[in-house]
C-alpha cells in the first residue's frame, strides 16, 4: 500500500465467508518503493455495521473511496430505513470505480458484509466485482491464498476464521516485505462489526505458536 501517486502493489488483505459470518483482515504496514513509510496504517474500515472494506492501493485514493461509500450507505439507510446489503453495496462501488476509469482509483478492494449470509467481494480498479467464499489481495495474496487453498473449508466458525486469517498473514509477512507491522481483523456477524483486541490477536497468535 503506498502513500504517493505511483502505483504500488504492496499490502495483503483477506476476506472470508464463516458460517456465522464474515472475517476480514489486514496488515498494517505502507510502503513507498524499498522504503517502509508508515507501520500503522489502516485498511480494514467499518462501512455499517454489516459491512467492512479492505483495501489495496494508494492511501489517499483508498481513504477517499471509504469514506464515499460509508456516506453512500449511510443516505440509503436513511432514505429506505434499513441496511445496504452486501450485494448492493458491491454493485455501488463497481459503479463508483467504473464511473472514474479515466481518472481511476488506483486500489484493490475487498468488501464483505452479513445479510441473510455472509458474503466477500473482490473488486478492482475498473469495476470488475467477483463474489466468493474467500479472497485475498496485494503483494503477499500468493502466500495467504497457499494457506487458505490448503486450510479453509465451507461452513467454518467464525472463531476458526479468525486463527486461519492470522495464520495467513503472518505468512504473508514472513515472506512479502511489502507486508508487516502488526494485523487488523474484525468480524461481521447479525450481531454487527467487531475489530478484534491487539491482545487477543496475539493470544491467538501464541496458542497457535506463531512466532511475533
Amino acid at each position: 500500500m503506498t502513500t504517493d501517486e505511483e502505483i504500488k502493489k504492496g499490502t495483503t488483505t483477506i476476506g472470508m465467508v464463516c458460517k456465522e459470518g464474515v472475517v476480514m483482515a489486514t496488515e498494517m504496514r505502507a510502503t513507498m518503493g524499498t522504503l517502509i513509510a508508515h507501520k500503522t496504517t489502516q485498511k480494514l474500515f467499518k462501512i455499517d455495521d454489516n459491512l467492512g472494506l479492505a483495501v489495496a492501493g494508494v492511501v489517499g485514493d483508498a481513504q477517499t473511496l471509504a469514506r464515499y461509500i460509508t456516506a453512500e450507505v449511510e443516505l440509503y439507510k436513511l432514505k429506505r430505513g434499513q441496511p445496504m446489503t452486501v450485494k448492493s453495496a458491491a454493485t455501488l462501488t463497481s459503479n463508483i470505480l467504473a464511473g472514474s476509469r479515466f481518472y481511476p482509483y488506483w486500489v484493490g478492494l475487498i468488501l464483505g458484509g452479513v445479510d441473510k449470509e455472509g458474503c466477500v467481494y473482490a473488486l478492482d480498479m475498473v469495476g470488475g466485482a467477483i463474489p466468493d467464499e474467500y479472497v485475498t489481495t496485494g503483494s503477499g495474496s500468493p502466500y495467504v491464498y497457499g494457506v487458505l487453498e490448503d486450510h479453509y473449508t465451507k461452513g467454518l466458525s467464525t472463531s476458526d476464521g479468525v486463527d486461519l486469517a492470522i495464520r495467513s498473514l503472518h505468512a504473508a509477512m514472513k515472506r512479502d516485505s511489502a507486508s508487516g507491522d502488526g494485523m487488523s481483523v474484525a468480524t461481521i456477524t447479525p450481531e454487527g462489526f467487531s475489530f478484534m483486541d491487539e491482545k487477543e490477536i496475539h493470544k491467538r497468535m501464541s496458542k497457535m505458536k506463531l512466532s511475533t
